[in-house]
Parts: C-alpha cells; sequence; structure tokens
C-alpha cells in the first residue's frame, strides 16, 4: 500500500456529533439563531473536520507548491517567460510578493514547495520571508501536447511531497492550512485537468491566466485540446490524468489536500490551480470536498466548472486571479473571525440576556 493508499483510507465523514456541539453553542450566544449566517457555518465546519466542537486556528500557515511546465516552455501559453516561477519564488523567500503582504497582515506563515522549478532560485539575502523546502521531482514538466506531463513515478513522487508537507505542518502545530501554487503555465495544466475530468470543452475552461492577448488564448486553447487528443486521459483514472496532463505543483497540491483531510487539518482552498487539484483528489475518495473550504471565487472561467462540480460555495469573491495563496490567506482570516466569535461572544445565560420567547 502507498502514502497515498494510506492516506485515503484514513479519510472518514466529517464528525457529525462534533458539529452539533459546535451547533448548540453558536445558538445560545446573545445573537437571533443563524444571524451570523457563513460565519457560523465555519464554526460547524471546523469542528466537522478536526473531530472537536471547538477547535483553535490560531497556527495558519499557507503552502505553496511550485514548478515549471513544459508545455509553457514550448507552446506560447503565457504572457511570462517560464524564468518567472523561480524569480517569483524568490520574491516570497524575500518577503515582497503580494501573498507576502497578505498573510503577514493575517499572521499566517508562508512555506514553499520546490517541486520542479527549472531555472535556479536567486538568492536571497536576510530574506524574512518565506521558508524553503527543496523537493524537486524534475526540472518541469514534459510538453504534454507531446505526450504525457509526468511518468506515473514522477506523479506519485509529486503526490508524496505534498504529502510530507501536510506532515510538516502537523508537526509544527499548525492548525488551519491554506494551498497555492506558482508556475508559469500552470492555468493551461488546470483547464486541461478540468477538462478531461468535467467533460467540459477546452474554450470552456480555458481563461487568460497571466494576461494573454487574444492569440494567446487561442494557443493555450488549442494547446488543451492536442495534449487531451494526444494523451487521452479518463475521468475514472484520476491519477492517471494528472501524469498526462497536470503539473508537479498540481501533484504536490492533490497531496496537501489528501493528507490534510486524512489528518483532520481544515484546509483552505485558492482559486482555480488549487481548485483542479481539489477536483482530483475528490475523484480519489468522495469525502475530501466536504472538508475543503473555497477561499474565493477565481475570474477563471474554469474556477466556476470547479466550484460546481465540488459543491462548494467561496466565501469571497474580489475578482482575483493572481494565484500564491492570496485568496487562501484571505478567506483564512475569516475562519479565524468565526472561531473568535465562538470563542468570545457571551451565551444569554453569561450576560444575562433574556433569550428569545
Amino acid at each position: 500500500m502507498t502514502r497515498l493508499d494510506e492516506a485515503l483510507a484514513a479519510i472518514r465523514p466529517l464528525d457529525g456529533d462534533a458539529m452539533a456541539a459546535a451547533q448548540d453553542r453558536l445558538d445560545h450566544l446573545t445573537k437571533p439563531p443563524g444571524s451570523l449566517g457563513r460565519l457560523e457555518e465555519l464554526v460547524a465546519w471546523l469542528a466537522g473536520v478536526t473531530g472537536t466542537p471547538a477547535p483553535a486556528v490560531g497556527r495558519r500557515r499557507v503552502v505553496i507548491a511550485a514548478a515549471d511546465h513544459g508545455v509553457a516552455m514550448r507552446q506560447q501559453v503565457s504572457a511570462w517567460p517560464s524564468e518567472v516561477t523561480a524569480q517569483m519564488v524568490a520574491t516570497f523567500l524575500a518577503g515582497r510578493a503580494a501573498i507576502s503582504t497578505i498573510a503577514a497582515a493575517g499572521g499566517v506563515s508562508i512555506v514553499v514547495l520546490d517541486v520542479g522549478v527549472v531555472s535556479p532560485i536567486p538568492a536571497v539575502a536576510g530574506g524574512a520571508g518565506a521558508a524553503l523546502v527543496s523537493a524537486r521531482v524534475r526540472p518541469g514538466t514534459a510538453d504534454f501536447t507531446a505526450g504525457p506531463a509526468m511518468t506515473a513515478a514522477e506523479t506519485t513522487a509529486a503526490i508524496q511531497v505534498g504529502l510530507d508537507a501536510v506532515d510538516r505542518a502537523v508537526a509544527d502545530g499548525v492548525e488551519l492550512l491554506g494551498v497555492g501554487e506558482m508556475g508559469i503555465g500552470n492555468t493551461t495544466a488546470a483547464s486541461a485537468l478540468v477538462a478531461a475530468l468535467t467533460g467540459r470543452e477546452p474554450r470552456e475552461v480555458t481563461g487568460r491566466g497571466t494576461g494573454v492577448d487574444d492569440a494567446g488564448w487561442s494557443r493555450k486553447v488549442d494547446a488543451v485540446a492536442r495534449g487531451l487528443a494526444v494523451n487521452r486521459p479518463g475521468a475514472g483514472d484520476p491519477v492517471g490524468t494528472l501524469a498526462a496532463v497536470g503539473g508537479l505543483e498540481i501533484a504536490a497540491l492533490v497531496g496537501l489536500i489528501v493528507g490534510a483531510a486524512a489528518r483532520g487539518l481544515p484546509l483552505v482552498l485558492d482559486g482555480f490551480i488549487t481548485g483542479a487539484a481539489a477536483l482530483v483528489a475528490s475523484a480519489l475518495h468522495p469525502d475530501v470536498a466536504p472538508r475543503l473550504i473555497a477561499g474565493h471565487r477565481s475570474v477563471e472561467p474554469g474556477h466556476a466548472i470547479v466550484l460546481e462540480r465540488l459543491g462548494l460555495r467561496p466565501l469571497l469573491d474580489l475578482d482575483m486571479r493572481l494565484g500564491e495563496g492570496t485568496g487562501a490567506a484571505l478567506a483564512m482570516g475569516l475562519v479565524a473571525a468565526a472561531a473568535a466569535v465562538r470563542d468570545g461572544m457571551a451565551t444569554f445565560e453569561e450576560a444575562a440576556v433574556s433569550d428569545r420567547l
């Protein structure tokens, strides 16, 4: 039995008893029942995932999986060169990226997984940003328009990187996990994955990514269509589909999502790419999706399709499409606020306030 098999076998449905206890606490707080809307849903969700009515969420971490894509290096599907992946990882380490500032504002730590960045990551002097874990499986994927992006062994190894990251998070006492990604070309890989797993047409799930023009978007759609035609991935084989048209960082995200579900660690998704990874993970086990929170709705057209398939309603809708875990980090603040309401509000009895008739 592989580590992935072991993790899948450990996943359970949400804990109904813990959710009921959390709801009972909410119903006795000094407010009309349900008046805090989705914050109350988050309190119950936290209880269901952890099996504890009032789990702490003070220790929060975003894990960013980073890798490059052969389809980007060879098919001109991005507005930016692949060298930017390594350069942005260095910016994370220096604490100067968008995710760095958002995470710092919310008291969230950052770990970056180098699963397959092609270019050397520039040295950062005195950086006070993210921690880097070097776990490179190979230097970027192959071009999936000409054959599989990864071998089965490489896919398994990349998933293992994510599973290991969850183990480290649990050992470090992390109580709420967010996931993000960095990889030039990964919206193309995510589009191919979503098309393969949902049966939707490439043009329905493929967006502008980093901001390609009309010609660049046409090249992306064509690359996705050719990748599907060449590899013929089947929706009934999620790991095989991941190997055929996915990415190393997306595979690591699958490991993170499955690992968190297995360990009872609440996990917040970011946008389109993490959503595509969640599609793979939920295809592996039906109890994965209920254990996830969609941090936000990306403007990438495929993300709405992903959210519908997963049955998730995003917490935020801010017209964002950056990635990096930015939407996840913002939404983690709402989860923390929900826990603060649960723990800090008085009950009617404690406050000597008359309950409803």
